[in-house]
């Protein structure tokens, strides 16, 4: 199996691109993250490891990783996107606390399985979907019923 550089190499060597060593620090970054991130994530990540990348080079790279096929943006927040990095991983969807932020994963073959009936059924050829389910985490509404009983007595 091709390692992340390898495939990130391939790709910015057929757009005429050289890996930098800001590049690849930034890849390197993104892909020692296990949970999402953002570009201010990264970039404090980043510079905690003493690494000299600006922003500006975050900006222009986070595109190229997409592109590349190795990180896609999973969700907007606050109109920030966040990221992940896809390579080696299975697809899966979000679920996503409004109150807290928190993030759930979850896969459900049932809903894979009624994506492809749709498609078929209106001839269309999937490449690529996007669930995100916007809402609020059982600690976040149980918190909320206490503070209206407690508002009540």
């Amino acid at each position: 199996m091709k390692t992340e550089q390898d495939i990130f190499l391939a790709y910015l060597k057929s757009r005429g691109l050289n890996l930098t060593a800001e590049r690849s620090k930034i890849l390197q970054t993104v892909f020692s993250f296990h949970r999402h991130f953002d570009l201010d994530d990264l970039y404090d990540e980043i510079r905690r490891h003493k690494a000299r990348v600006s922003r500006a080079t975050i900006y222009r790279t986070i595109p190229l990783l997409m592109e590349s096929g190795l990180i896609r943006e999973v969700f907007r927040c606050m109109d920030r996107p966040h990221y992940e990095h896809i390579y080696g991983h299975d697809h899966h969807d979000h679920m996503i606390c409004l109150g807290c932020g928190k993030v759930l994963e979850f896969k459900d073959e049932r809903i894979e399985k009624l994506q492809n009936e749709v498609c078929a059924e209106f001839g269309f050829e999937s490449v690529e979907h996007r669930l995100g389910i916007r809402g609020y985490c059982r600690e976040c509404r149980e918190g909320q019923v206490k503070r209206r009983g407690a508002a009540g007595t």
